[in-house]
């Protein structure tokens, strides 16, 4: 019994790291393939989805006029019944009037009624009077209704409207910054790596060359002194006479050569 009891325990334990585990691993393939998931691709499911909500938004349009329509008309129902009943009210307002006076007998054009005819009448078009009324009630019960239901529809989808552009500007920001980003990284230089060991040798190398060049200039410098140059223009001879005399007799030499 102790060793069925340590090995179910020993069971359970490596069952709950086994799940520890999975879960772990499980975890870690959605974060690795989150991060390779490239971010224009990410940029194209996002604009896919704003574009799965078009659709959507179009047909509850669709419902929203359709909804506008029925209250229009629902609205028109009302005001024409609202005259009918005014209409009919007055009817039998003429009838009661009649009734209460006591006459035996009516005439209305060529037509003669009794009493009894015109108490008839009066119950007959005072009961639909009240139906007409308690109708009318719950017609504008549901026009109530059915504007209350319009308003909350139409506030929804200014809404979703709203949303839907916040989040395009925001998409298109994601953009302008993504290839900012790639401009960026194809701008930059590659990163170098030097042989270290062969930066000594480099730089002796560069010092011999600047010391080539430098002793080639000096070289050339020295040449030019004694090269003769090739007159251009016509040499005053009168000048030149007083130069050399000058410099001869040790006075101040101008070879300035007058043009």
């Amino acid at each position: 019994m102790v060793t069925s009891g340590a090995l179910l325990a020993g069971g359970l334990m490596f069952v709950n790291e086994l799940t520890s585990y999975v879960r772990s691993s499980a975890r870690s393939v959605r974060l690795a393939v989150k991060d390779n998931i490239p971010v224009d691709f990410e940029l194209r499911r996002a604009h896919d989805l704003l574009d799965e909500i078009g659709p959507e938004m179009h047909n509850n349009v669709r419902a929203i006029a359709e909804q506008e329509v029925e209250v229009a008309t629902l609205q028109r129902d009302i005001n024409e019944s609202k005259l009918s009943i005014g209409d009919e009210r007055t009817r039998v307002t003429k009838l009661r009037d009649a009734v209460a006076g006591g006459q035996t007998s009516f005439t209305f054009g060529d037509m003669s009624f009794s009493h009894n005819q015109m108490t008839q009448e009066l119950s007959r078009r005072f009961m639909h009077l009240k139906d007409a009324e308690t109708a009318l009630a719950a017609k504008q019960d549901l026009l109530e209704n059915r504007q209350k239901s319009l308003i909350a529809a139409q506030e929804a989808l200014e809404n979703a409207k709203s949303q839907k552009a916040a989040l395009e500007a925001q998409i298109e920001g994601l953009e302008a910054q993504y290839k900012l980003v790639q401009a960026k990284s194809q701008s930059a230089p590659a990163p170098v790596e030097f042989d270290h060991s062969k930066l000594a040798q480099a730089k002796q190398v560069i010092g011999e060359i600047h010391k080539q060049l430098d002793v080639a200039e000096h070289v050339l410098a020295h040449e030019a002194k004694f090269t003769q140059s090739i007159p251009v223009d016509v040499v005053d001879e009168k000048d030149l006479l007083t130069q050399v005399d000058l410099h001869l007799s040790g006075g101040t030499p101008n070879l300035a050569t007058k043009d």
